[in-house]
């Protein structure tokens, strides 16, 4: 994944944010009232764990989505909380370079097509894509699931890219640190 064009010509946001406070972390603290229901909707979709759809799996969702929308910091992030809950590092990553051959089963990869068209052109999303995913064990929770945490990753990746909020260097190490306490301690931000 390359990095966002304009973060490479600017150390700084487009607007003014807590200095050092990489992709969503600065408008979040800057602007809590919106951070709030934005918080709390990522850890409805991401920390929930269904028999169905893990934590580990949801986040692969909000990673593979945000890779597709060339998203650094939340591609990154969301794959090191996804590693991190499988105690896989690498895994995500294995997911964008291929997910044709990546090491997932044929009904997450169901799900991470749904959530590919989701991401690109959602009006082409057609009833057989959702009966692939139930044949093949998702629930219509899982779906829906799916659905939401793609259309939410659009959201907060424009958010994150359109404030030209900085991040780090794909593979940077600061990633596993983020994922490693996202992953233990959730989305909800407590100062």
């Amino acid at each position: 994944m390359q990095s966002n064009e304009k973060l490479k010509e600017s150390n700084s946001s487009f607007i003014t944010l807590p200095n050092g406070l990489p992709g969503i972390i600065g408008p979040m603290r800057a602007y809590p009232d919106t951070a709030k229901p934005l918080d709390e909707l990522t850890e409805l979709l991401l920390s929930k764990e269904t028999s169905t759809f893990s934590k580990a799996e949801r986040e692969t969702v909000a990673s593979y989505v945000s890779y597709l929308n060339q998203c650094v910091f939340c591609a990154e992030t969301h794959a090191a909380v996804g590693d991190y809950h499988l105690d896989k590092p690498g895994f995500n990553k294995k997911v964008w370079e291929d997910l044709n051959t990546a090491p997932v089963s044929e009904r997450l990869r169901a799900l991470l097509r749904l959530a590919s068209k989701v991401q690109k052109t959602p009006c082409k999303v057609v009833k057989s894509d959702i009966d692939t995913a139930l044949e093949l064990g998702s629930t219509q929770q899982d779906i829906h699931d799916t659905v939401l945490i793609a259309a939410a990753f659009c959201m907060f990746n424009r958010y994150v890219d359109g404030l030209g909020t900085l991040a780090f260097p794909p593979g940077d190490k600061a990633y596993q640190d983020i994922g490693k306490r996202l992953g233990k301690s959730g989305y909800i931000y407590n100062p």
